[in-house]
């Protein structure tokens, strides 16, 4: 055992300090094919005042820090890389719920919740947190923070980045901001904590937040419905939008090769009766007494009767309504089923999203012979999730090779499109050198400015995001 080692074993105990190559694995293996990380340790404090000693601590000894929650991003940014230099400190044992407040619509609660836990808990005072995430049932909320994630609601609810009220942050001396408020309105100077939202953990660690909740939605409305291409879904949108206004809470988009991959990951998935262009499914969400289903079957009746819509199944129970928005997620399990891919989470605005996914395939799928672009996504909010598949068989690139050019191309077509090469999982590592090179120079020394205010060692999640 190194120096460094013994001391955080000293100072925090052998159960707060793992240092055995089996013990730390779990934590340093990505999610979704996202490579491994290295460490000297992995730390887990059982509060925050934990976490400010093992903070001041890993100052002391000259280590970089990188903060964990659920450890279910996707771009690296939770896997340290040094197994000399770095450590995990992963927030799981920060799990109380402080308060409920449902007068206020607000929960107070620590980084290493879970997210669906968190969920559970406010609907026993029949209230929502509305983030819809495929690892809900992992992800923890301190991490949900630092990547602002999106998900299925975004339409209706923004991201994350619109739930979080306050914040209490560990800042890399040590320190204690506390900015727990509950408050609605707080227009004393800048808004601090977004300092922190979609940070990555480069800024300090959040180890709890104040989280703004709504009523719980009482009945929901599902239904899956098959368009003749992506024009008219965007038509069917808009009309979705005015037909059913803010009780609209998700409208996913898939192309016939992801619900293809859906389809075959899911036992009991409902089919359309005959094959369609484009997919979407769409949700309507209500917490008062709102006839959701005659307005879906209303919305959907208009707009077949204006050619947009050529078939549907309009779930008449919860179990059908699941086995719907199953489809989904089933896209992402049956993709890790098939080995490596280029995933992508990219934007454009939604009026260019048709034209944008069009010719991101059709140009990827030129410039790789073979590849199979796969896409789906957020259709109400422009976030598109364009995965590839590299060719097989003989006389095929190497696969690597041809995952760097499907991403040199959709890049660029995001960049054509005036897009975001990011739209909900962050940067991380993977993603660092395509930030880098798309910084612009008062962003860059902006960005520089604030770490080296917060972090003039550069000790928060080294290597992550910030260049």
């Amino acid at each position: 055992m190194e120096g460094s080692e013994r001391a955080l074993v000293a100072e925090f105990g052998p159960g707060s300090v793992l240092t055995d190559p089996a013990d730390m694995a779990p934590f340093l293996a990505g999610w979704f094919h996202t490579g491994t990380g290295a460490a000297l340790a992995v730390l887990r404090p059982r509060a925050t005042e934990e976490v400010r000693a093992m903070v001041r601590a890993c100052g002391r000894l000259g280590l970089g820090i990188v903060p964990q929650g659920g450890n279910t991003g996707l771009v690296g940014g939770a896997l340290p890389q040094d197994p000399k230099r770095h450590v995990a400190l992963c927030l799981g044992r920060l799990d109380r719920i402080r308060a409920i407040e449902p007068d206020d619509y607000s929960a107070v609660v620590e980084a290493g919740c879970i997210l669906q836990t968190v969920k559970d808990a406010v609907a026993g005072h029949d209230l929502f947190l509305p983030l819809s995430i495929g690892a809900q049932g992992t992800s923890q909320i301190g991490g949900v923070v630092s990547t602002n994630a999106g998900g299925i609601n975004v339409l209706r609810y923004g991201m994350m980045r619109e739930q979080v009220l306050g914040l209490e942050v560990v800042l890399a001396d040590g320190s204690l901001w506390d900015g727990l408020r509950t408050l609605r309105k707080n227009n004393t100077g800048p808004d601090l904590k977004q300092l922190f939202i979609g940070a990555e953990g480069t800024f300090g660690i959040v180890t709890a937040a104040a989280l703004r909740l709504v009523p719980r939605p009482a009945t929901r409305a599902s239904a899956l419905i098959g368009l003749p291409d992506l024009e008219a879904t965007m038509r069917t949108f808009h009309l979705a939008r005015r037909a059913c206004s803010d009780l609209l809470s998700a409208f996913e988009f898939l192309m016939p090769p992801a619900m293809e991959i859906a389809v075959a990951a899911q036992a009991d998935a409902p089919e359309l009766a005959s094959p369609a262009a484009v997919y979407a499914l769409i949700e309507l969400a209500a917490p008062g007494p709102v006839d959701l289903q005659a307005l879906l079957e209303g919305f959907l009746a208009e707009a077949a009767e204006a050619g947009l819509v050529e078939d549907g199944i309009l779930a008449t129970s919860e179990a059908q309504a699941q086995r719907i928005w199953a489809l989904r997620e089933s896209v992402n399990e049956g993709q890790a089923r098939m080995g490596r891919s280029l995933g992508s989470d990219v934007s454009v605005r939604l009026s260019a999203l048709p034209r944008f996914v069009r010719e991101a395939c059709a140009e990827i799928e030129a410039a790789v012979p073979g590849a199979r672009a796969v896409a789906y996504g957020h259709f109400g909010d422009g976030n598109v999730h364009l995965n590839v598949f590299p060719p097989t068989g003989a006389g095929a690139a190497p696969a690597g090779e041809a995952l760097a050019r499907a991403k040199a191309v959709l890049n660029a077509c995001v960049d054509r499109h005036g897009g975001s090469i990011s739209a909900e999982h962050g940067i991380g590592r993977l993603k660092r050198a395509d930030f880098d090179a798309r910084l612009h120079e008062p962003a860059r020394t902006m960005l520089r400015g604030l770490k080296s205010t917060l972090d003039p060692d550069g000790r928060m999640n080294p290597g992550a995001l910030h260049v």
